[in-house]
Order: C-alpha cells, then structure tokens, then sequence
C-alpha cells in the first residue's frame, strides 16, 4: 500500500490575524503571519476562505515567483 504525501491544512484561529498588503499592485492579495504559518486569503474577501503555508512551502512560492516561474508570457 502506497503512503499517502496529503499534508492536511492546520486549523489556525485568523480572527485576529494581522493582515498585509504588498504596497505594490491592488491589495487583492493579503498574507498574515499565524502560530509559524503564512496565512493568504483575497483582500476583496476577507470573510472567505485562506490558504495555509508552511515556511518551506511559502519560500518555495516566493523563490519561484522571483524567478518568474508564474509569469505569464
């Protein structure tokens, strides 16, 4: 039987989460920093719901979107 690799989401309490937006672009994206983890939800939603980041993972995306791997062109 294969191992599974799913990380479940840890349930982090965001109702006083401290919430960010880049000084750069629309504020449509907005990130906080909860109990270790990077918390990012849509600035246009606050009341939906958030993606949950380990720090490896959150390096990862940041490291990969300097070096344009999400780029559209």
């Amino acid at each position: 039987m294969a191992e599974s690799t799913t990380t479940e989401q840890p349930q982090l309490d965001l109702t006083s989460a401290q919430w960010q937006s880049s000084s750069q672009g629309s504020g449509q994206v907005q990130i906080a920093f909860v109990e270790g983890y990077i918390a990012m939800r849509n600035g246009r939603n606050p009341d939906g719901p958030a993606l949950i980041f380990p720090p490896g993972e959150w390096r990862a995306f940041v490291l990969g979107a300097r070096d344009g791997e999400f780029d559209l062109t």
